[in-house]
């Protein structure tokens, strides 16, 4: 009885008494440290049947009589522990639980972010940078981050200290999707980035303008296509087509292709067409094209063909008649009747002009000898009969000095 009240003088009333409390080490605790949980008996009392909870559920056996490892704690290592166990010089305490204590792993690092410098958009040849970027806390600032960088898949940079990745003179195919990896030198955790588009535009080239159906053969009222394309420049381009210098308007094709801009010949003037091509880096101007319908009447018709026919015909009469008098004789009718003969009709005709060989000195100075021949033809009156058959007569005089006359009678 004595001995009952002995312990009962040492031992505190169990129904007020905690007998068993929860250690989680390390404190606080961080992503990537080995987390431990330790049960612990009142001032380090013997336990025995020790069992560990999470969140209420039983954990597995400790390998140890009073401390579990809970491997490398990751932010889902968060939650509310306890432990149970018997103390051992105690027996008729029984099965005694501890508190819960609230555990809550710190994040050692945010997930990076990949930025690009200067832009994520940027033009072909210039320089890209990418940066992964993120920070430690204070309480682990020793420790080195690792960072390792991808396209689409492809490993561009693997672990290593430099948080940033350089490719000088990006071209139009180095447009993608990047992101990077990050992680201390353990290795645990490794956090990735979002995914960041990056769009090299490649400068558009000077397009070429095209007129179809080619203008032959046009008129005014008659409908041209003008077509555009530029052989290089990223999507999208905006075409635009002028005329004279005034915008006729514009299209935009989304995936760079060439373009057409139907538009009404509304004047026999020459009319100067050209079209422009821009996209989010440059723009250029095509080589102005020159619609001409010098020449044509307005609108197509069928008269056009009767006054036209006239004209030709009338041009075809000019060069024929040209021509007949270039290469036909020079003759000049002559009437004279001699005094000694009975009525006749002359005829000079003046052959084409020789030089003298009598008088050279004359040719030398410019004259020349001209021959003319006359001819008589006898008319018969009416109801007489010609005598006999006219027998030519012919004479020659001179008509100017250097000149000769020649007569023939009939």
């Amino acid at each position: 009885m004595l001995l009952c009240r002995l312990l009962l003088f040492f031992v505190p009333c169990v129904g007020q008494t905690v007998w068993l409390y929860l250690q989680a080490w390390p404190d606080p605790v961080f992503e990537g440290d080995p987390l431990t949980l330790r049960c612990h008996g009142w001032k380090n009392t013997a336990l025995s049947r020790v069992r560990f909870y999470k969140d209420g559920k039983s954990l597995q056996i400790p390998k140890t009589r009073w401390s579990l490892s809970m491997g490398t704690a990751t932010l889902e290592s968060s939650g509310q522990y306890s432990c149970s166990g018997k103390v051992g010089y105690i027996p008729q305490l029984g099965t005694q639980t501890s508190e819960t204590v609230v555990v809550q792993v710190r994040e050692l690092f945010p997930p990076p972010v990949l930025s690009a410098v200067p832009s994520p958009e940027l033009r072909e040849g210039n320089l890209l940078t990418l940066r992964c970027q993120t920070k430690l806390p204070p309480q682990k600032s020793a420790l080195r981050l690792l960072f390792s960088f991808y396209k689409d898949g492809s490993t561009l940079q693997d672990w290593g200290p430099h948080p940033e990745l350089s490719l000088p003179g990006a071209q139009e195919g180095d447009s993608g999707l990047y992101w990077c990896w990050a992680a201390p030198e353990g290795g645990v955790p490794q956090k990735q980035s979002p995914p960041l588009g990056v769009r090299v535009q490649a400068p558009v080239s000077q397009p070429l303008l095209t007129l179809r159906p080619s203008p032959t053969g046009l008129a005014v009222g008659a409908m041209v296509e003008l077509f555009c394309e530029t052989q290089k420049g990223s999507p999208p381009i905006l075409y635009s087509f002028y005329l004279d210098g005034r915008i006729l308007g514009n299209i935009s094709s989304p995936y760079g292709r060439a373009t057409s801009f139907p538009v009404t010949v509304m004047s026999e003037q020459d009319a100067r067409y050209s079209c422009r091509a821009e996209n989010c880096v440059s723009g250029e101007t095509s080589e102005p094209k020159i619609l001409s319908l010098e020449g044509l009447s307005a609108p197509i018709s069928h008269h056009w063909l009767v006054p036209g026919l006239s004209t030709s015909l009338f041009g075809i009469l000019v060069i024929a008649t040209a021509l007949l008098a270039y290469f036909r004789p020079w003759r000049k009718p002559v009437h004279q009747q001699n005094e000694n003969e009975e009525d006749g009709d002359y005829s000079a005709v003046y052959t084409i002009p020789q030089e003298s060989k009598a008088r050279p000195a004359a040719s030398a100075a410019g004259t020349q000898d001209i021959s003319i021949i006359y001819a008589e033809v006898k008319h018969s009156r009416p109801g007489e009969l010609p005598a006999r058959k006219p027998n030519p007569r012919s004479r020659t005089h001179r008509v100017l000095p250097g000149y000769s006359e020649e007569v023939l009678h009939y």
